[in-house]
């Protein structure tokens, strides 16, 4: 018998996904090049605040475009790089592995 799940459990559609994190790139990108222009009109210190905007905004820009959703993974699906442990097997909180370690 298959799992019920619910519409609020499920993750977001990778479609949902991408499309976000593209808006997110863009918006970055966007304020990166208003700051380049900025750096043609401001002069002394002023200059240093939208110079630092156009050298870290890339950088911010391509990790929000790489991070994934945020929502956790309710229904178990495995991604790149996910980490499995194995759940205790007894009381104890030790794995058989562990056990037989232990008495060696």
């Amino acid at each position: 018998m298959a799992k019920q799940q619910s519409i609020t459990s499920l993750p977001r559609s990778p479609q949902d996904d991408r499309r976000s994190r593209m808006i997110q790139y863009t918006v970055a990108m966007t304020i990166r090049v208003i700051c380049i222009v900025l750096c043609l009109f401001v002069r002394g210190w002023w200059l240093l605040l939208p110079a630092t905007g156009a050298i870290v905004l890339p950088y911010i820009a391509v990790v929000l475009a790489n991070a994934s959703s945020s929502r956790s993974n309710p229904i178990g699906i495995l991604r790149p790089g996910s980490v499995v442990r194995r759940a205790p097997d007894d009381e104890s909180g030790q794995s058989d592995d562990q056990v037989k370690a232990d008495h060696e």
